[in-house]
């Protein structure tokens, strides 16, 4: 490396991209350049003289391996470059897979299932079992498959667990450990792996073959690691068996930032770094050089409120920048309405882009609320996290086809496409064929193949569709291993049918599915011409080990990219945008209500908390609603906790003119009432038709016109109190409305008798 690119670095990232040797923890707060020192470290090292296919670097997103393979190429050369074991977990571990996994009973080209192909199979499982798929929940007993793999439990270990066997026979599933068992081998006979499997026959392979653990020990002089708060147990015990020789390993991440442990993810990782490696050498990256310094201060009085971490005070040089805005509504429907306005006005006013914004929130379903009134606005979003290009319908088709070509003992694959398009193949006949599979313990494949054996059991019209199907795989499986991945993938297109049948379908739908097709073959072609450029390998075998691990972030579309992005607090991390927004911030809902009363599950919703507030660049909005609905009624809702955690100081309050709200909802008193919640409440920007009045006044007292009420509106009883109104019903002079009264609860009044007073 030149002495130019160390010039870009401050002093922190320099010292831990030239300190190369033995074990190192490089803690990287939130915009402090961590992707920069990792990609120098490794610049650094081949400057020195080390063999790119001597360094290994794990990251958990394609885009970050690309990205740094970019900067490297353009550091030292693209040759170089491209001889770096660099990329994700799932696609460093299932290249040694295909290597060495005839020793385990695999072939080379084996299947990758993605979580929809567990799914089906767990749910055939299921079916073929006779269990109630409303106790055998799929996705449930999926989740648990995955959860002991990621913890090295095999089926078989799992079925001698006592306590496991308990658990499941309290859970009402005293057969879970039959279905993982029969999961496993199903697996096994397709020549498949899921995701969890990727690592556990990982481990699996480094723990019964010390000779292949010790030829990759050799192998990687460097490890280096992205991310590493983020791994389970099954990555942490890998990266260590791979480090234990050289101990040349350098792990980047932050602590502040461990949000995953729903996934298997392990904190204790990256906290106990310094108890594995003792002689650890540790570096802070504590400049942030994303947002401005209020965000930054703001942000670490939020986190220091947590014990389990490795202290840093993270600082930016940034401009001072705008307070966080925090504000109130009524209602969630409010809440939306707040938020669409803002944007929408911060967006023409600031002359923004519409990209420059994003909606977050805790859970997938608040999403709903913020589409209708982006909707009603015309203001362009995108779900992120929502249906990838690679779900869709006509794509996991095509890619079926893919599948089958190259490993027709892919059962899931089969599934699909055996009778699509159609081809007279019903349900029935496909239960036969894995039935009959199952009972000899074959692939259905071989039952497909040798259909006229099986002539008992199939008539002879059955007979002939099968062997035709059978016959188009072999015709289409033709120099699958010698011509370019585009070439085969249009042929299997137009000899599959599925071609023809888009093609000639005529609704807005069917046009967009014979798109994105067209899109797929492009992709592929794109694929082609950079392997044949690279001299990597071309051939459709190439393409599906590729893009059976791709992610969201990997298929953005370019109409995708100047919109509004919705998304959940976990898929933002690692992203940033000017503008954020963070909604829902309750007691009831963040933190989640799941981790009340449980320290260790509040510390990570407060890192959560952190992550949001720290993707913002110039601004962050905090918003919350007095009032939510759930399951159907208008539930009261208390300010989120981690709100209070902020310091005043480096907090706006738009809607009072700056000053913080009143009341228990936001002080923590428990002596204020309904007036002082409202108390100066204007909604947020342009939402002018929803004012209130500023304050409450006493004046003799006397109904007003039951015509004038709204839902939402804040009223007055002359017995009950201060209330709101939650719902209208009747026409009048019948009029009822249901209140929710502070001290007297939910009363339901008809407004003619009731005296009512508007506030």
């Amino acid at each position: 490396m030149t002495h130019d690119y160390l010039n870009d670095l401050n002093e922190a990232q320099r010292q831990a991209v030239i300190h190369t040797e033995g074990p190192s923890l490089v803690i990287a707060g939130a915009g402090a350049g961590k992707t920069r020192v990792l990609t120098y470290r490794i610049a650094n090292l081949l400057s020195k003289g080390i063999p790119a296919w001597n360094i290994l670097a794990l990251t958990f997103t394609n885009k970050a391996a690309r990205e740094m393979k970019e900067r490297i190429a353009r550091i030292i050369d693209p040759e170089t470059a491209r001889h770096l074991w660099m990329g994700t977990f799932h696609s460093i571990f299932a290249k040694i897979l295909r290597m060495e996994g005839e020793k385990l009973g695999y072939k080379s080209n084996y299947t990758i299932y993605d979580s929809t192909d567990s799914k089906s199979l767990v749910r055939a499982i299921i079916r073929e079992l006779n269990l109630d798929d409303n106790v055998y929940k799929p996705g449930v007993i999926a989740s648990r498959i995955s959860m002991s793999k990621n913890n090295l439990v095999t089926a078989s270990m799992y079925a001698a667990d006592a306590l496991m066997q308990e658990y499941d026979k309290a859970s009402r599933m005293p057969l879970l450990s039959d279905i993982y068992r029969i999961y496993a081998s199903r697996c096994f006979k397709a020549n498949a792996m899921d995701f969890d499997d990727l690592l556990l026959n990982t481990n699996i392979l480094f723990r019964d073959f010390p000779d292949v653990l010790v030829a990759y020990q050799a192998k990687f002089h460097y490890i280096l690691v992205d991310e590493y708060q983020d791994t389970n147990y099954a990555q942490y015990l890998i990266i260590k068996k791979l480090a234990a020789n050289r101990r040349n390993i350098c792990v980047v991440g932050d602590d502040a930032q461990s949000i995953y442990s729903f996934r298997g993810a392990r904190i204790e990782n990256i906290l106990e770094f310094r108890n594995d490696y003792e002689d650890y050498k540790l570096y802070k990256l504590e400049q942030n050089y994303r947002s401005t310094q209020t965000i930054v201060n703001a942000a670490n009085e939020i986190i220091a409120n947590n014990e389990g971490q490795i202290r840093k005070k993270v600082y930016s040089s940034n401009e001072i920048g705008e307070r966080l805005q925090v504000i109130q509504a009524l209602t969630d429907t409010e809440e939306g309405f707040n938020i669409s306005s803002d944007i929408f006005d911060k967006r023409f006013s600031r002359q923004l882009n519409w990209s420059d914004f994003a909606v977050l929130y805790r859970t997938n379903a608040q999403s709903r609320i913020f589409e209708e009134t982006l909707r009603r606005k015309n203001i362009p979003y995108k779900i992120y996290g929502g249906l990838s290009f690679y779900e869709r319908k006509e794509i996991k088709d095509i890619l079926a086809y893919f599948r089958m070509v190259i490993n027709p003992e892919d059962e899931e694959a089969l599934k699909r496409i055996i009778n699509y398009p159609k081809r007279g193949i019903g349900e029935t006949t496909v239960y036969k064929v894995f039935e009959i599979a199952s009972g000899m313990n074959v692939s259905p494949w071989i039952v497909v193949t040798d259909a006229e054996k099986h002539a008992g059991h199939f008539n002879s019209g059955t007979v002939g569709k099968l062997k035709c199907f059978a016959e188009l795989v072999k015709t289409m499986s033709v120099g699958s291993d010698t011509v370019d991945a585009f070439t085969k993938a249009r042929d299997i297109a137009f000899a599959s049918g599925i071609l023809k049948e888009l093609r000639e379908g005529r609704s807005p739908e069917e046009v967009s599915r014979y798109e994105n097709l067209e899109e797929l073959l492009n992709a592929i072609k794109i694929f082609t011409e950079a392997a044949e450029t690279n001299g990597e390998p071309s051939i459709l075998e190439a393409y599906m080990a590729n893009v059976a691990l791709l992610t969201d972030q990997d298929s953005e579309k370019e109409e995708d990219r100047d919109k509004v992005t919705l998304m959940t607090m976990h898929s933002a991390k690692g992203l940033e945008f000017k503008h954020v927004y963070i909604t829902g911030l309750e007691d009831t809902l963040f933190p989640s209500p799941l981790s009340a009363g449980n320290p260790r599950e509040l510390e990570e919703e407060r890192r959560l908390f952190y992550v949001a507030v720290t993707r913002a660049e110039k601004l962050a909005t905090l918003s919350y609603a007095l009032n939510r609905y759930k399951w159907g009624n208008l539930e009261r809702c208390n300010p989120s906790r981690f709100l209070r955690e902020i310091d005043p100081k480096f907090l706006d309050y738009p809607q009072t003119g700056g000053k913080p709200f009143q009341g228990r909802n936001f002080t923590g008193s428990r002596a204020a009432s309904l007036r002082e919640q409202t108390q100066n409440y204007k909604p947020a920007g342009s939402l002018k038709r929803m004012t209130r009045a500023e304050t409450v006044s006493v004046v003799p007292f006397d109904g007003s016109d039951p015509s004038d009420f709204a839902e939402g509106d804040t009223v007055q009883h002359e017995r009950f109190g201060n209330g709101l109104i939650i719902s209208i019903e009747g026409k009048p002079p019948n009029i009822t409305a249901t209140v929710e009264f502070e001290d007297y609860g939910r009363k339901k009044l008809l407004l003619r008798f009731a005296k009512l007073r508007k506030v």
